[in-house]
């Protein structure tokens, strides 16, 4: 199989499909890999490195060509001109997030095979091409808490973990997966009160359970619920959108009037952005712009955090992802999605249709099963 790996152009998205190493094991599989000219070297990887690994240095449009592309982003406006029929796309796609109708829409009408690593999911319900972004989103988000709590970047000038004889701050986390598990983890190192809310009570305790017995003063956990959640944006400095539904949108948990019950300055790090964001006032901002401020809280929602640590991030996604990129490669992909149905999970578009029921009914579309349309 052809394999093509684009560069990036997402605003600051510096990842790369596929690292060096990934390649050498791709094409010592027997397959040929396309890598566009300076792809990685926002991760690091210089082209000489691809090389060495076996891969073809190319220009954009050769790297589209491949039967197979590898991204990280979903495709940007200008790369809506080489999606083609019977292309397969992996990459993180999101589609149900409202601004991407127009790029669902594309996909559906170019019959491009659309996998989204977002929706890849294990048996036990674990999602692995999600878990190593949203690790570093989790804990990413704390330090970009930190950033704007200081006065210089707009905040109050709170310091997270305070000093001795001052309190430290508070961090209010929704959601306790992966990113709010990991972003409570990052808070508690930094010394804050953190409060976490979540719906399933199971699920917070097991978040005490893995990481709460080392910190017990400093994590409060509570359900879900009007009440609780009035009152943890009351004391909040920090909040934390740490909420995601398979394939599709994010439920608006925080709304606009709500903001008003929130501290002046206070700071909002929306990580469910991807998927429409958990407030009624957020909406995807990049890393060139990364903030805006509504009802005097300070709002960040960029769409593709780990974006900014990309050494890290790409190193990540590719010890992820490549297990699932060589069985495309080897099987083809009607028989991978057969023998491999966590594979089969991620498949939002096929033939020309939306095979994802969150995405869907996100933007009111028609639905098919992968089912029906395998023949």
């Amino acid at each position: 199989m052809i394999i093509g790996i684009p560069k990036e152009i997402k605003n600051n998205e510096f990842r790369v499909g596929v690292t060096p190493g990934g390649v050498l094991t791709i094409v010592e599989t027997g397959n040929k890999v396309l890598v566009q000219k300076s792809a990685g070297e926002g991760s690091g990887f210089s082209d000489d490195a691809y090389v060495k690994a076996g891969a073809e240095m190319v220009p954009l449009k050769k790297a589209w060509e491949a039967d197979l592309v590898v991204k990280v982003k979903e495709p940007q406006p200008s790369e809506i001109q080489f999606l083609k029929k019977d292309l397969i796309l992996f990459t993180y796609l999101h589609l149900a997030n409202p601004s991407l109708k127009e790029l669902t829409n594309h996909m559906m009408n170019r019959s491009v095979t659309g996998i989204a690593y977002e929706s890849v999911t294990l048996p036990n319900g674990k999602m692995p091409l999600l878990e190593p972004m949203s690790e570093i989103a989790g804990k990413m988000s704390i330090q970009v808490a930190a950033q704007y709590l200081e006065k210089p970047k707009g905040g109050m000038g709170k310091l997270i973990g305070g000093v001795p004889g001052v309190e430290p701050a508070t961090i209010v986390i929704i959601g306790a997966g992966t990113v709010g598990a990991n972003a409570s983890y990052t808070a508690l190192g930094f010394g804050a009160n953190v409060i976490v809310l979540n719906r399933s009570v199971k699920r917070l305790r097991r978040l005490v359970e893995a990481i709460g017995l080392s910190h017990p003063g400093n994590l409060v956990t509570l359900a879900l619920n009007p009440t609780n959640l009035q009152w943890a944006l009351s004391v909040a400095d920090v909040v934390i959108g740490a909420v995601y539904v398979k394939g599709a949108q994010c439920p608006k948990i925080i709304s606009r009037e709500m903001l008003g019950l929130m501290k002046s300055r206070s700071v909002i790090v929306d990580v469910s952005i991807d998927q429409g964001g958990i407030c009624d006032s957020s909406h995807p901002t990049s890393h060139s712009e990364p903030v805006y401020v509504v009802d005097e809280v300070i709002h960040y929602c960029v769409a593709n955090m780990p974006g900014a640590l990309p050494m890290t991030s790409t190193k990540a996604l590719t010890n992820a992802t490549l297990p699932y990129v060589l069985k495309l490669a080897r099987f083809g992909f009607t028989k991978a999605i057969k023998q491999d149905s966590s594979l089969a999970l991620g498949v939002n578009t096929y033939k020309g249709y939306i095979t994802e029921k969150g995405v869907a009914e996100a933007h009111n579309l028609p639905c098919k099963t992968l089912q029906e349309l395998i023949t």
